[in-house]
């Protein structure tokens, strides 16, 4: 089953910490339920995109790497 995507934020080119702004700042406009896609070439996102779900409670619900050094992520809002 293919994920409806309600949002994409493109943070590719920067580094942290604007991409994890970029994305908290999307994710106010979203309702709850809805999937934020962030596409990104930061390796920082790694780690701190875990840990901000945790902290937000939001849902990582899949996560690649495309060509060219590029994270693909879903997120879930709570």
């Amino acid at each position: 089953m293919e994920t409806k995507i309600d949002q994409t934020v493109d943070c590719k080119g920067l580094s942290c910490p604007m991409p994890m702004m970029k994305l908290a700042k999307a994710m106010k406009d979203l309702k709850s339920g809805q999937v934020l896609e962030m596409l990104g070439t930061d390796p920082g996102t790694k780690s701190d995109l875990p840990k901000w779900c945790e902290k937000t409670g939001n849902v990582i619900l899949h996560e690649e790497n495309l060509d060219g050094g590029v994270f693909r992520y879903l997120i879930r809002k709570s």
